[in-house]
């Protein structure tokens, strides 16, 4: 839409690339410098959004390889992320994954604080539950609000994962805990307002307002919790690789529980399992992967608070969340949140080519082309009241020029698709930057998306 511009800086002579961190050894059979020590990698962030404001900061991320002898793999990463939009959105994240803190233990440390003035909320069941674009185009004469699938989220997270070897080969245990703290509430059109003169907000109940009103969305549950997670589960790998493998494979099962008595209240009480399988095949040597991934998370007993909904279990960040069926994390193209229920599974296959290596500045680089196929879709809907009389006693007025909003349609759920491609510039193999382009195949799940970011997906 043109009322949202991004403008995102991720040229590559941008990189912060700083040698004096680090050495170089003997090139390697592949012709490759093998490094050691410290190396850094970053990036500024720059964008702007009309209602979220603009976007400034950096992000940097520091690798260890020791003495090199295990390169690619690395000993130590360090990833920090500063950055704000001018009307509060931002990110404040500092990760750490370390392979030689604790002998024969990979620990992986989460400590972020998430602010999102416009976070996406669709409903829930995906088909099951319109999307009308018209309502969020303020170019449409049907035109709503570009907040109507929105509400503010905060957030603070702690994560603490733990991964050892089992006796069996290429299998490996892991557990960990995470710490969460959600404020959630309406989105605050005043402040996203503030300082414009046009193309302003309009005062609308948004979607959140409307399940709140209709109790779909409980008093209890409206403005969020702390909320503590147990994990523990059995990890099979056999990558040759970890940030872009060429063969192997890598499976996670993962059960998590919320316990009633570590903050959420005996009423969301909850366990989930998440099983995640990924395979990598070589067709060309060292250049042309074929990768895919299939998912599925259920939750086996208890009730998940709808903030807590969208989140997908995983051991290592990839990202700055790992959330929802949706956007550049899980359906690239589809708009982020779409597909959410009390159990979900989806699908993503890759072809990754590394069409050119070179060095640049004492550095090791790749660049690499992927073109790919996204699915994904409700498994076990949530069961939910859509006949509340809350519908039938709202003066709905002017507020929308359709007359009675239909949130609710005859469409059954089903698979939500998508297509699109990527590049990807790597340095030293590790360090990824990642630009995709997805294309939903139906317009229920919007039109399209651009992702900027780091890592490949999976």
């Amino acid at each position: 839409m043109r009322h949202i511009a991004r403008i995102m800086v991720t040229l590559t002579l941008s990189l912060l690339v700083i040698n004096s961190f680090s050495q170089d050894k003997s090139e390697s059979p592949s012709d490759e410098k093998v490094k050691t020590g410290w190396n850094l990698g970053g990036l500024p962030v720059v964008s702007f959004d009309s209602d979220l404001g603009f976007q400034y900061g950096a992000l940097l991320n520091l690798f260890n390889y020791g003495d090199g002898s295990n390169y690619p793999d690395f000993n130590h990463n360090l990833y920090l992320e500063w950055s704000r939009f001018t009307k509060g959105s931002g990110i404040n994240r500092l990760f750490f994954d370390t392979k030689k803190l604790i002998p024969g233990i990979r620990v992986t440390t989460d400590l972020s604080y998430l602010t999102d003035r416009m976070y996406d909320f669709f409903g829930y069941n995906g088909y099951e539950s319109v999307y009308n674009a018209r309502w969020i185009d303020s170019d449409d004469s049907n035109y709503l609000s570009r907040a109507f699938y929105k509400y503010d989220r905060k957030l603070f997270r702690f994560a603490l994962d733990l991964q050892g070897k089992l006796p069996l080969e290429n299998f490996g245990w892991a557990a960990g805990v995470w710490l969460l703290n959600y404020n959630v509430g309406p989105v605050d059109i005043d402040k996203l307002n503030e300082g414009k003169e046009e193309d302003l907000l309009p005062e609308v109940r948004t979607l959140y307002d409307h399940y709140v009103g209709a109790n779909i969305i409980s008093a209890e549950e409206a403005a969020g919790s702390f909320v503590s997670y147990i994990k523990a589960g059995v990890v099979y790998d056999t990558r040759d690789n970890e940030p872009n493998p060429n063969r192997g494979m890598w499976t996670e099962a993962v059960f998590t529980y919320a316990p009633s008595f570590m903050g959420i209240g005996s009423n969301y009480e909850h366990l989930n399992f998440t099983l995640t399988h990924r395979q990598y095949f070589t067709l060309f040597p060292k250049r042309l992967t074929l990768a895919y991934r299939l998912g599925y998370q259920g939750t086996l007993f208890g009730d998940v608070p709808f903030y807590l909904k969208p989140n997908i279990t995983t051991l290592i960040l990839r990202g700055s969340t790992s959330e929802g069926l949706g956007g550049g994390k899980s359906l690239r193209g589809i708009v982020r949140n779409r597909v959410t229920g009390n159990s979900i599974a989806w699908a993503n296959l890759e072809l990754r080519w590394k069409f050119v290596k070179f060095q640049f500045i004492g550095q090791n680089f790749y660049l690499s082309l992927n073109g790919f196929v996204d699915g994904g879709r409700v498994i076990n809907p949530v069961d939910f009241n859509k006949n509340s009389e809350y519908w039938d006693g709202i003066d709905w007025g002017e507020e929308t020029p359709i007359g009675k909003p239909m949130f609710f349609g005859s469409d059954k759920e089903g698979l939500h698709m998508s297509y699109g491609a990527g590049l990807r510039v790597v340095m030293n193999q590790n360090f990824i930057i990642a630009l995709d382009h997805g294309r939903p195949f139906d317009k229920r799940d919007g039109t399209s998306g651009t992702y900027i970011g780091l890592n490949f997906l999976f």
